[in-house]
């Protein structure tokens, strides 16, 4: 039994969390310290596993590739989930990576059956394969969430909706969720949301590549996204190396636009040079625009959880999985950075500290998290 000791929970209540077999056993009122817990310094809060839903987590396609525990626990992530990297024709390396991993991976299968090897993988339709789809869902189910597919000119040429309108497909025959990756058009966003559908997820949403943002001519919000949202599509941020937008984000966030689930869109190079970093620089970022604490945390945890349709991985209830995140809010004034170039300020700093995975106590690397600032 692993005993944990002075955690704060988000409401502030001090906590004594007991797992047994890497599931919560227990999460009580500290009433006093146990001689046999961890026992946690002052200031430090606990929540479910921090979930990064848009991540590169496989180390072999420049420049989108990293590693689960890189980019994962030793920076306060207990679960990432891979954005399509990798199609049908390499998905059995992910899968090996992923078993070696302390860090907990998912994926969506990238339709193209090679995934990023090249970046324009649905300029040719020929890339994708139904067989070898449904092959790759069969033979890894644990690992397989749903199918990515990225709707941005780069990616698609001449092709337009047509990888979109074959991902749906396939999505409805698997009955898993696709991954909708916008950017650049054509094809247009308000096309794209005529054909996702309740559990989809549509990600970069705050991005600001001219013509085919989030709003309109008349700088309203697209009536059809707020329809999109109200039948079940999921917005996730995928802030990336040019997909986050502070003045789209902050203007978004001035429109009551709810949104979903925060994520990085991280890499390699995204994560040694920024403007990403880590997960906690990006939470940060929605500090500084006003977002609650329990907002923020939320959209890292329960909301992801959720759109996974894995809910055991977003609670501290009894008998979830007993993946934790412990982390500070330090205050201190932090220059933070968008993918446009912008800078704005936070005075508070969410840090992580330690995590627990497989009913282990793990303390955050320090040296990774530094290497961030």
């Amino acid at each position: 039994m692993l005993n944990i000791s002075g955690a704060s929970l988000l409401n502030n209540k001090k906590c004594n969390i007991k797992i047994k077999d890497g599931y919560i056993h227990s999460v009580t009122s500290l009433d006093k310290y146990d001689g046999d817990a961890i026992s946690v310094p002052e200031g430090v809060y606990v929540s479910p596993g921090w979930i990064d839903l848009h991540t590169h987590a496989y180390p072999r396609f420049e420049p989108y590739c990293s590693h689960p525990d890189k980019i994962g626990y030793k920076t306060g992530v207990t679960t990432v989930v891979d954005a399509g990297t990798c199609g049908a024709n390499n998905i059995e390396h992910l899968c090996e990576i992923a078993k070696n991993s302390k860090t907990s991976v998912f994926s969506f299968l990238n339709i193209a059956q090679n995934g990023l090897e090249v970046r324009n993988e649905l300029a040719n339709l020929k890339n994708i394969s139904w067989e070898k789809i449904r092959d790759s869902f069969q033979a890894y189910p644990d690992l397989l969430v749903g199918l990515k597919v990225r709707m941005s000119k780069s990616v698609v040429g001449e092709n337009g909706l047509e990888p979109l309108k074959i991902a749906r497909k396939y999505g409805e025959l698997l009955n898993k969720p696709l991954m909708v990756h916008i950017g650049s058009s054509p094809p247009k966003l308000t096309d794209i949301l005529d054909l996702v559908e309740k559990g989809d997820v549509i990600t970069h949403c705050f991005h600001e590549k001219e013509g085919n943002t989030i709003f309109n001519h008349e700088q309203m919000i697209h009536p059809s996204l707020y329809q999109a949202v109200r039948r079940g599509i999921y917005l996730d941020v995928g802030h990336g190396t040019s997909s986050f937008s502070f003045h789209i984000a902050q203007q978004a966030k001035a429109k009551h636009l709810p949104f979903h689930s925060i994520s990085t869109d991280i890499y390699e190079k995204n994560r040694l040079h920024g403007p990403v970093y880590d997960m906690a620089t990006t939470l940060n970022k929605f500090l500084a625009l006003g977002y609650r604490l329990e907002e923020v945390i939320q959209k890292v945890t329960e909301m992801p959880a959720t759109i996974l349709q894995k809910p055991e991985l977003g609670s501290l209830a009894k008998g979830t999985v007993a993946d934790l995140t412990f982390f500070t809010v330090e205050k201190e004034q932090l220059e933070l950075e968008d993918t446009y170039g912008k800078k704005f300020t936070t005075v508070k700093r969410i840090k992580p500290y330690a995590v627990t995975l497989g009913g282990e106590y793990i303390v955050c690397d320090e040296n990774e998290i530094e290497a961030s600032y």
